[in-house]
């Protein structure tokens, strides 16, 4: 499942984020690449161990925690501190697929789904067009400030070449309750009925019974 989920963002969010990443320093974006990775990575991150990015990562990571699609769509088990990406003009990342297994030690977790937040207007910047292969074909995403993307981390996928102007992004990856994708998108759609039905007339016997099978299929494919 590919979704787009808007509004993850505000505007005053957007604006604070963009002032801030304006007066950190980045690093080349191999450094946190896996082996195949690093051979198509070209891009710079974040330097990861400073107070305005612990800011900026709980500001990302609360608003991702407090959207509704979010949560049904990944399910989170464990979430990863997330990398601030900037692309500029001739930076792209090749064709690859996110690490199974990022962290170290007891930090480890297994990468399920992966979600990247667009932090500046796609007028902003041509090219830079996330590029993901699923089963339905090719998809082509470049959303709008503030909006993100959420897609199993196992597809190929790809960010073209910047043309002109600067890509910023933000990327994180969930270790999901419910490893298979395809249970993930059942709970998804279930849970969108169930949502309905239970605002609708929680007493309702078809609400109650669409709410047993989703509570019970959660119970029967998670893994905590």
């Amino acid at each position: 499942m590919l979704l787009h989920i808007k509004n993850i963002l505000d505007t005053a969010k957007q604006d604070n984020i963009r002032e801030m990443l304006n007066k950190v320093q980045f690093v080349d974006g191999k450094h946190s690449a896996g082996m195949v990775a690093t051979q198509v990575k070209n891009n710079q991150e974040m330097q990861q161990d400073t107070q305005q990015a612990q800011y900026l990562d709980q500001l990302v990571m609360s608003s991702l925690a407090e959207n509704a699609d979010f949560r049904s769509a990944a399910l989170p088990f464990r979430v990863a501190q997330p990398v601030f990406a900037r692309y500029s003009p001739g930076m792209h990342y090749g064709n690859h697929i996110d690490d199974p297994i990022m962290g170290s030690g007891p930090n480890k977790f297994r990468t399920d789904v992966a979600v990247t937040v667009f932090l500046n207007s796609p007028e902003e910047y041509d090219g830079g067009e996330l590029v993901i292969q699923s089963p339905f074909g090719e998809q082509r995403v470049k959303y709008a400030a503030g909006d993100a993307v959420l897609y199993p981390a196992n597809n190929l996928h790809q960010v073209e070449e910047v043309t002109r102007g600067e890509r910023l992004v933000a990327v994180t990856w969930i270790q999901s309750m419910v490893r298979d994708a395809a249970r993930r998108e059942l709970l998804f759609e279930l849970g969108l009925a169930r949502n309905t039905l239970l605002q609708q007339n929680a007493e309702n016997p078809t609400a109650q019974q669409v709410d047993r099978s989703w509570v019970n299929l959660l119970r029967r494919w998670s893994e905590v």
